[in-house]
């Protein structure tokens, strides 16, 4: 061999153990990576709350996107695999995820710890037709208790507790300062909501929404639900000649001509009534199921609460 053989040789080995030990090093910051703990939420209002709670401490992964239908959105393959890898998995349960709710259980059953927030929450139950509720879920539980912040503060408290009795390399310290910082917010949201709704007389207290999803709300601050364009707790449905013939009669009757639908989706039904009742129905959007993207107008929960109650004050007072 000669020596210009051996010379040209020794770089290419000593290339080739550099290539290896970085690619082992790089191979290394993967596993660490995986070692990250996982929480994953279903709806991205359960995942604004849970990311407040667990701060940098976990990975957390919303799987709905924002102005998303919560009754209506699915996952990916990818998506779903993501549950069954995850430490914790924060649902909200109730029904509300209708096409994900399976997806939660596949993971269950795999050994993954759930915690279904709407169960936990003290729920409701709806009321018939007649009550202001859709007829044919009359007794079924409310899945939208998001709408009550002193529920959401019950919920977020519990929901540090399964962090930290589930996600393993968290620190507890660190997760219940978190947890005991958003409580604050959250009791200064009620108190706030509160005082903006004394705003409304007793009498203007009337809702009507695209469909029953305020009904928390209703109960923890003195309104009275008169109906819905679609008269059920899911989007999934849709309303009758009759029921909306029903509405029109309850709105007149009561004096209502306001009617709230959720920004993220289409208000052609809620505005079928501006017709019904001779044009004089305001069409008011709020957000009641999905927050938005950042800087839209309900990027956060406590965002989207305070717009919500601005726009429903504003809409029942004529400001």
């Amino acid at each position: 061999m000669t020596p210009r053989t051996r010379g040209s040789r020794r770089p290419r080995t000593l290339l080739l153990l550099l290539l290896t030990f970085a690619l082992a090093g790089a191979g290394t910051g993967c596993a660490g990576g995986d070692d990250r703990p996982r929480v994953v939420v279903t709806t991205n209002i359960l995942g604004d709350i849970t990311q407040e709670i667990v701060g940098d401490e976990a990975d957390v992964t919303v799987l709905m996107k924002p102005n998303a239908d919560p009754h209506s959105f699915g996952l990916s393959a990818v998506q779903a695999a993501e549950l069954e890898r995850a430490d914790l998995v924060v649902f909200n349960g109730l029904g509300l995820e209708e096409n994900v709710l399976r997806h939660v259980e596949s993971a269950r059953e795999a050994g993954v710890a759930t915690f279904e927030a709407g169960k936990a929450a003290d729920p409701l139950t709806f009321q018939a037709q007649g009550a202001g509720g859709p007829e044919a879920e009359a007794g079924q539980p409310d899945p939208h208790f998001w709408t009550d912040p002193d529920r959401v503060r019950k919920a977020a408290g519990l929901i540090a507790d399964q962090v930290v009795e589930h996600v393993d390399g968290v620190d507890e310290k660190t997760v219940r300062a978190n947890a005991d910082r958003y409580d604050d917010r959250l009791a200064d949201l009620a108190t706030w909501m509160e005082k903006s709704f004394d705003r409304i007389p007793e009498k203007q207290r009337s809702l009507v929404t695209n469909h029953h999803v305020f009904g928390y709300l209703a109960e923890r601050f003195g309104f009275r639900v008169i109906g819905a364009v679609i008269p059920s707790g899911t989007t999934l449905a849709s309303p009758s000649s009759s029921d909306l013939r029903s509405l029109t009669q309850a709105m007149s009757k009561a004096g209502v001509q306001t009617v709230f639908a959720d920004s993220s989706q289409p208000k052609r039904l809620a505005e079928v009534l501006r017709t019904e009742l001779g044009g004089g129905v305001r069409v008011i959007e709020l957000y009641s199921e999905s927050l938005t993207e950042k800087g839209k107008g309900a990027g956060t929960y406590l965002q989207m609460m305070r717009a919500n109650t601005t726009a429903m004050t504003d809409g029942l007072t004529g400001a």
